[in-house]
């Protein structure tokens, strides 16, 4: 006998107040949106572009690397034509580099697929490579005022508190029972406002922690205000374990040039460039780990000179220690005509001045400052013994 499928997610509660909802979320999104760039212009590039950048970002750094990018790429074809280290390098620092390389690749779907004018339906915007549902909807609702919802982490925890929703958002069921909610919940007519105005309540009032539940248009409607339980809305699973590595890396000098080298497109941070170096294994000194990585990425034999720095980031669940070492070739050898790409696809002997051409990881990045700030780099560079 056939199983009965399961009914349809339970969206809006029935005593809920939908119109009293939209009309209390548009009038407060009215009186205090941000005068963020891309909504000054509601170009589909534009909103495209800061949806990309603020997935795992802050809106403030943000805003700062939009205004560069987008003076950089005016448009989707000077972004198509521009190359991956380009891009990279005007990535720098925002982490996740997946999306830098996707957004290249969209670009050229877009010129080639689209005659490079952004798409108006929201399944050809859900084709585009790194497009998920939750940015096809912004994009489409934002940049074309689209009737289609936008469910982000602000809007899950805005309609979990005001659902009450008592079982962990990640679910699946929840998920969609959100989802139903977000789209029966959203005012078709003024889906741009509407869209808007709730993941930026989620963003400025009914934040994660500390929200203000006073201030917010949809306290008289909010069953998480009524019944308390704001603070544990939305139940969260635990977040995954904190792994912490420590590495080390060396700068290498030869002729008055740094040795760098460009990672494999199949490693972690494919195609950014970075000194050589790794993890340090267990009852190793990282001067040892730093000759020893050496050798098996590069072929040759180094001295771990003094220490640059100690520099502390982040990677998803990985809080990485990375110290930085000046070093030396070993006597006799020669690493321009010696070195090999044993972990690299490529590697250059560049001035001191042109690594800021180049996109880094954020700690090798950091290392760099520290480097061209460092008072025996002179020295250094010209071959002399440095303390």
């Amino acid at each position: 006998m056939p199983r009965k499928r399961s009914p349809a997610p339970l969206g809006v509660p029935p005593d809920l107040d939908i119109a009293a909802f939209r009309s209390r979320l548009l009038e407060w999104f009215s009186a205090n949106a941000r005068d963020l760039p891309w909504r000054r212009s509601l170009d589909p590039y534009h909103v495209w572009l800061s949806e990309i950048m603020l997935q795992q970002t802050q809106m403030e750094r943000g805003v700062a690397y939009f205004t560069r990018f987008i003076a950089r790429f005016p448009d989707i074809a000077a972004l198509d034509a521009a190359s991956e280290d380009e891009v990279l390098k005007l990535w720098e620092g925002l982490g996740y580099y997946s999306r830098a390389r996707n957004l290249r690749r969209a670009a050229r779907e877009l010129m080639e697929r689209h005659g490079g004018v952004f798409p108006r339906d929201v399944q050809a915007i859900r084709a585009l490579p790194g497009v998920g549902p939750y940015t096809a909807g912004a994009i489409a609702s934002v940049a074309f005022n689209a009737p289609v919802p936008a469910v982000d982490a602000n809007v899950l925890r805005v309609l979990a508190r005001v659902l009450d929703i008592d079982e962990p958002v990640s679910a699946p069921a929840v998920k969609r029972r959100l989802e139903a909610a977000a789209a029966e919940l959203l005012d078709r007519g003024a889906a741009r406002a509407f869209n808007q105005g709730l993941m930026e309540l989620g963003a400025l009032v009914c934040r994660p922690r500390n929200p203000e539940c006073p201030a917010c248009p949809l306290g008289p409607l909010c069953l998480g205000l009524a019944r308390g339980t704001v603070q544990s809305r939305p139940v969260l699973k635990p977040g995954p374990e904190i792994i912490r590595v420590d590495m080390a890396c060396g700068v290498l000098a030869w002729q008055g040039r740094i040795f760098i080298q460009k990672r494999r497109k199949n490693d972690v941070w494919p195609g950014l460039w970075e000194f050589p170096g790794g993890v340090m294994e267990q009852g190793e000194r990282p001067e040892e780990t730093l000759v020893r990585e050496y050798m098996e990425e590069t072929g040759l034999a180094v001295a771990a000179g003094p220490p640059i720095g100690v520099l502390r980031t982040s990677y998803t669940r990985y809080r990485i220690t990375l110290r930085g070492y000046f070093c030396a070739a070993a006597p006799g050898v020669d690493p321009v005509a010696e070195h090999r790409l044993n972990e690299a696809d490529e590697a250059r002997f560049v001035e001191p001045g042109e690594l800021s051409r180049f996109a880094f990881p954020s700690g090798h990045a950091r290392l760099v400052t520290k480097l061209l700030t460092d008072l025996r780099l002179p020295a250094f560079l010209a071959g002399e013994s440095i303390a």
